[in-house]
């Protein structure tokens, strides 16, 4: 899983006090790799120096590539999950108990 995002972007401050902590201690949270692609200014984001290594085949999947928080799951190289905002948060941990059954 991977959050995209950036300190200057309040929804994704917002998220982070409302959620990570939770998140943290799931146990789907310990099921999952977790990375965070955060840049000063999260505009800057989708930039391919953000995604390093394994992340960059991810950064070329992304459709529309602006926004944050951005929720991505991966699976097996391959983007299967990708939601927009702190609304959203929902529907990825939906999305993501589907896919460990």
């Amino acid at each position: 899983m991977i959050l995209v995002g950036g300190p200057d972007c309040p929804p994704c401050v917002r998220w982070k006090r409302e959620y990570l902590e939770a998140w943290v201690a799931s146990p789907e949270f310990r099921q999952v790799i977790w990375e965070e692609v955060e840049a000063a200014r999260f505009r800057d984001a989708y930039q391919e120096r953000y995604w390093p290594g394994d992340l960059a085949p991810i950064l070329k999947q992304i459709p529309r590539k602006s926004g944050a928080p951005r929720f991505l799951i991966v699976q097996a190289g391959r983007l299967v999950s990708n939601h927009l905002g702190v609304s959203k948060w929902a529907n990825t941990l939906d999305d993501l108990r589907n896919l460990l059954g």
